[in-house]
């Protein structure tokens, strides 16, 4: 029996191309959502386009980064359709927190900071130095060039009460510079996954290893514990 289809939630600004090399790896059918590029998108927002894009019927989420907190929406809204919930150093804040107040005070005060100065879009040495570390530079031009900035609301909103499904996991990257293992750890708690694993990767483990993060999907897709 093929597995469900796999809804592939891309971090911040993060073109689709990046999930390639993975789903060109797994059996069946998967899609990576296109978020709203509208400044005024609520996360909601973000949840109602991806489900709009998944085939009819349930599926299984990854999320890398803030797609955790898309994710977060997605079980709210439809939480009979998701089979499983796999992060990839994810953001899960608790109910009622957002992405920017779950982050760590030092974090979040910086991060608040280039937010009201520059935007969703990060400084491009910032992109190049935490976001890309461990890709080489083509790869890591071809991110800054199509780096595409989100809605504030995407950071800023609350996160509603949710239930994930019993099938959870999480893939810590441990050599991330843009999120730190700790929180990664806090974040998997959050999502109550006994399914975890390790990289040693920096915060784009489909790039830098897409290979070995294909094998960890398709264990979780399978019922890894």
């Amino acid at each position: 029996m093929n597995p469900d289809p796999i809804l592939f939630l891309s971090g911040a600004g993060l073109p689709a191309w990046i999930w390639d090399d993975v789903r060109a790896d797994l059996p069946g059918e998967s899609v990576v959502a296109a978020y709203p590029k509208r400044g005024d998108a609520r996360s909601a927002d973000y949840a109602a386009a991806a489900l709009e894009q998944v085939p009819a019927g349930s599926f299984t989420i990854v999320a890398h980064s803030i797609g955790g907190v898309v994710a977060s929406r997605i079980v709210t809204t439809a939480p009979e359709r998701v089979t499983g919930v796999l992060g990839v150093a994810a953001s899960f804040p608790a109910a009622g927190a957002s992405f920017l107040t779950g982050l760590p005070a030092p974090q979040r005060v910086l991060v608040g900071l280039i937010m009201r100065v520059a935007g969703t879009r990060p400084p491009e040495k910032a992109i190049r130095s935490t976001l890309c570390a461990g890709l080489d530079e083509e790869v890591t031009g071809h991110i800054v060039a199509e780096f595409a900035p989100e809605s504030r609301h995407l950071y800023q909103d609350a996160v509603t009460p949710r239930t994930f499904p019993a099938h959870t996991g999480f893939v810590v990257t441990t050599e991330d510079r843009q999120m730190a293992t700790a929180l990664q750890y806090r974040y998997a708690t959050e999502l109550g996954s006994g399914f975890r694993r390790e990289l040693p990767t920096g915060h784009l483990p489909m790039l830098q290893d897409p290979a070995a993060l294909a094998g960890i999907v398709r264990e979780f897709t399978t019922g890894g514990r």
